[in-house]
């Protein structure tokens, strides 16, 4: 294994060290799933990954952490995610709820990707967010194309448009693998409409 000393994340490579991720859901909304997809996706891409949960109250319901580590090399942290690069908001109401939370840690190169019909710059203001804002109606499509409100694969598209972590055909696979071919499909479709439809607010 290479090791670095690393003085700033910043001027390092992104193919060089460890991407944290925070998603931010609620129990039943698949925020954990999400995280394993994408863990899974970059390990099928030759990365190494890490996906886990945090979960308060375990109840249908109430708010979920859910983390992922991406790197070109070993990943020997094994902590909750601090100081996330990227911040999946699944379920909207939190940015309400519990707004201090979906914040924590981030800086003015966070890039906050939401499942809303409102305005990015709406919501950085409200929250005093410095980074870089994505939204989609990310229910909006779940509902269109799967039948269901669960936005988790769906955020996974929007997530891959902004950060460009993993190819959306290493997802394609993944969700075909984990929910079957029926199944795996419309979850690809929402993927690739998310993914299209997301906007950047400066």
């Amino acid at each position: 294994m290479r090791f670095k000393i690393v003085t700033s994340w910043v001027n390092i490579p992104m193919s060089e060290r460890i991407i944290d991720l925070r998603f931010h859901g609620r129990g039943g909304q698949g925020a954990w799933t999400a995280s394993i997809l994408l863990a899974r996706a970059a390990i099928t891409e030759g990365k190494h990954a890490q996906s886990f949960p945090f979960f308060g109250p375990e109840r249908s319901g109430a708010p979920v952490e859910a983390f992922a580590r991406i790197s070109d090399y070993e990943i020997e942290l094994h902590s909750k995610v601090y100081e996330p690069e990227f911040v999946v908001v699944i379920d909207p109401t939190l940015l309400v709820q519990v707004p201090d939370t979906i914040i924590a840690g981030t800086n003015g190169k966070t890039k906050l990707i939401v499942n809303t019909r409102e305005d990015g710059g709406t919501i950085a203001k409200r929250l005093g967010f410095k980074g870089e804002v994505w939204t989609v109606a990310a229910t909006d499509l779940a509902r269109e194309i799967i039948g269901r409100p669960i936005a988790n694969t769906a955020m996974l598209g929007a997530l891959v448009r902004a950060t460009k972590l993993v190819k959306l055909q290493s997802l394609f696979e993944e969700v075909n693998n984990q929910f079957g071919e029926r199944i795996g499909g419309r979850n690809a479709t929402v993927i690739q409409r998310a993914h299209d439809e997301v906007e950047k607010h400066a």
